[in-house]
């Protein structure tokens, strides 16, 4: 069942399914919760705390979103980590959760670096799936700005079935064609909500030389068709002190869904050494 909390005055969703180790799980962005849903399934003893990131699924954007922050479009909103960040411990508070362990995809993974930052002591550990600490990359920036003036001049249909056939790895199109329109219906951010997260994600922190400082267990998953993040990319992941690193090669940037038993079991045996 779907619940509700305040956070900087927004209303924000989120679900809570059975019991056992905490472990939060936060989705890439156009999607929802229920991105996690494949994959939860297949999990046994975790508690899993699924919200729904601000400005996406049933979440509200909210006024704490302010204009400004991003100098190549000076009158976009911005949706910064940080502010992700706050939401998800005012979720860790309500559900009164000392410490966790976050599961997060792109989006997800790129604001736990900000959790990192602002209050390690809440983390027992952290599993980026499809995620990386570098920043946005000048073609990237350059990439963001045409995002943002194609959402502002024809909405959000055309941006978003561009999204689905490309973050989806090869693989998984060639083999589940639906699998492309069953991501594409999960996809129902309003266009202004679509500006606020691309200026919020090119505006992200550099979190290269954060990733040395991480004391828990991290888990790296790549997928080989990945578009957005590359296994490259994610080697950077091994400079954390205790890393595990996995690539699945014949999956893309929402790897999770894409292939939910398998990153699945990656990850639940990742976990068991919190269990002891």
């Amino acid at each position: 069942m779907t619940e509700s909390y305040i956070s900087s005055g927004t209303v924000l969703r989120y679900t809570v399914a059975g019991v056992g180790l905490p472990v939060v799980f936060l989705h890439p962005t156009p999607l929802d919760h229920d991105f996690w849903r494949p994959l939860v399934i297949e999990l046994s003893g975790v508690r899993a705390i699924v919200p729904d990131l601000r400005g996406h699924g049933s979440s509200e954007m909210g006024a704490a979103v302010k204009i400004g922050g991003f100098a190549r479009v000076p009158d976009a909103p911005v949706l910064t980590m940080n502010q992700l960040s706050v939401d998800l411990l005012e979720l860790l508070d309500l559900l009164r959760i000392d410490t966790a362990v976050f599961v997060g995809c792109s989006i997800g993974g790129y604001m736990l670096f900000e959790l990192w930052r602002q209050a390690p002591q809440r983390v027992r550990g952290m599993a980026f799936v499809c995620s990386k600490p570098q920043p946005d990359t000048e073609a990237a920036l350059s990439k963001r700005v045409e995002n943002i003036a194609r959402v502002r001049a024809d909405g959000v249909e055309g941006f978003f079935d561009t999204m689905a056939q490309t973050l989806i790895g090869a693989t998984a199109r060639s083999q589940r064609p639906p699998l492309v329109a069953e991501v594409r219906t999960r996809m129902t951010m309003r266009p202004e909500n679509v500006v606020a997260v691309q200026a919020g994600l090119a505006t992200r922190p550099d979190s290269v030389s954060t990733v040395p400082t991480i004391e828990v267990p991290v888990l790296a998953i790549a997928g080989g068709e990945d578009p957005a993040v590359s296994v490259e990319d994610m080697k950077a992941f091994r400079q954390a002190r205790r890393c595990e690193s996995h690539v699945i090669p014949d999956a893309g940037h929402f790897a999770a869904f894409e292939q939910p038993q398998r990153v699945a079991s990656i990850l639940g045996n990742w976990l068991e050494q919190f269990r002891i």
